[in-house]
């Protein structure tokens, strides 16, 4: 049955007591997370260890993401909201109990990542599908603008305050305040009010045993052209902004002569865009035309992107790190506001489920392409003379980096053309016609919770 008690916080507010919960609650993890990277490398001296625990992660994160998605819909919002949370809870309390006793070791960190990883599979379908039911669909843009900061914001802080922090309290004081900070995110979920979606025909279409369910959510998204095109564009654009990515460090290193002040000024200005960017999706909202927010911010961060290629050192890495960090709220926010109101919010879990692990399966790709490009064909080619190297040397320099800076460039134009090309494909660029919003179809009953 539903909850009774109606006279709790609910509408924006409500959510915002939520989101109030949810950025301490990550400050603190990010927190736990960069004290606990420090410690994992005393421990190993191995970047190689310290990768694993991404791999940990990842793995059962999208092992069970789909199972995740249909557990989301057949059940009380409200309590898988709780299930990222008292996950992650569990797993920080395992480390602190182990660090307290003085038995820690870095393996535990992995058992640690293999939990949250399970955890974090329901924080993102759980919350996108509740901020349908919580907030109106003319709030839909600000509220998820709000989500960004959550993304961006402990980016900028968090490093600072546990540089400041362990000195003082140790490990253990910063494990313990993130424990601390779960309990307060578990309350302020337990304050509000969130409805249950009503159930719709689709839903009803969705129905069956846990592996129909879980494939329902591949099966609406096929059988919609413009939901299909919307999911290909960010597939395209993760792939070529994951090849960026992945070379963005090391690019800055090999120009820079190994100065990491230079790479930490890069990364820290595109945390401070990012927050910079959730504040003004926070306030705006974005486009009427969502979908313009899509097409045209994938195109504009494609610029940022090939800036950030070309040769002339620090300022221009800031200003292409700024331009994407600025434009990716505009993305994600009107993007995440069209399938919110799209979908059907009683399949919401499963198809937001499907659609994140679609554009994820470009993550391990990204990196390998990245990698081969860069040691084996383009940065030896740009570090003598060569007929690439006096092609592009002008635009990107020669010698160490140039190499990845070219591929960078590059990899900016692709994304420029991923945006663009959307504008040409009427699926798309119609999505928001094309598509009747969710409470324009036909209702049933209530879920029962």
């Amino acid at each position: 049955m539903q909850e009774a008690n109606t006279n709790r916080p609910s509408g924006m507010f409500g959510f915002t007591v939520v989101w109030l919960g949810q950025i301490v609650s990550v400050l603190a993890s990010s927190m736990s997370q960069f004290a606990l990277t420090i410690w994992m490398f005393e421990q190993t001296q191995s970047a190689t260890a310290l990768g694993l625990m991404q791999v940990f992660f990842i793995t059962p994160f999208l092992l069970i993401s789909p199972i995740a998605g249909v557990m989301v819909d057949r059940h009380n919002r409200k309590l898988m909201m709780m299930v990222s949370d008292l996950a992650a809870g569990f797993a920080t309390v395992l480390i602190l109990i182990f660090q307290w006793m003085g038995i820690l070791e870095f393996w535990h960190m992995y058992v640690a990542s293999v939990i949250y990883g399970l955890g974090m599979s329901f924080q993102w379908p759980a919350y996108s599908a509740a901020i349908s039911t919580m907030v109106p669909k003319e709030q839909y843009g600000r509220a998820n603008g709000m989500m960004s900061l959550i993304e961006a914001g402990p980016g900028v802080l968090a490093p600072m305050l546990a540089g400041a922090l362990l000195p003082f309290i140790g490990l253990t004081g910063i494990l313990a305040i993130d424990v601390a900070t779960f309990i307060l995110a578990v309350g302020a979920l337990m304050m509000v009010h969130i409805p249950q979606p009503v159930r719709t025909e689709e839903g009803a279409q969705g129905e069956g045993s846990m592996l129909k369910e879980a494939a329902y959510g591949f099966k609406y998204i096929f059988a919609r052209p413009s939901l299909l095109g919307l999911q290909l564009i960010f597939f395209a654009g993760n792939l070529f902004s994951g090849i960026m990515f992945t070379l963005v460090a090391p690019m800055v290193l090999s120009r820079s002569d190994n100065n990491s002040l230079m790479l930490g000024s890069v990364q820290t200005a595109g945390a401070i865009a990012g927050v910079v960017g959730g504040v003004i999706m926070s306030a705006w909202g974005g486009f009427k035309r969502r979908v313009h927010g899509v097409l045209a911010g994938w195109a504009i961060s494609g610029v940022g992107a090939a800036v950030l290629g070309l040769a002339g050192g620090l300022p221009i890495w800031i200003s292409g790190m700024v331009i994407l960090s600025v434009i990716g709220a505009l993305i994600n926010t009107s993007n995440q506001s069209i399938w919110q109101a799209k979908v059907a919010p009683d399949v919401q879990g499963r198809v937001f489920s499907a659609r994140r692990l679609i554009a994820w399966l470009a993550q391990p790709i990204a990196p390998i392409i990245a990698g081969t490009l860069a040691d084996y064909l383009i940065e030896p080619q740009m570090r003598t003379t060569t007929s690439l190297s006096q092609m592009f040397g002008g635009l990107v320099g020669t010698g160490p980096g140039a190499g990845m800076g070219l591929i960078i460039f590059f990899s900016g134009l692709a994304c420029v053309l991923v945006g663009l090309l959307g504008y040409f494909v009427p699926a798309i660029h119609n999505a928001e016609t094309l598509l009747p919003d969710h409470d324009e179809l036909k209702k049933a009953e209530p879920i029962p919770a």
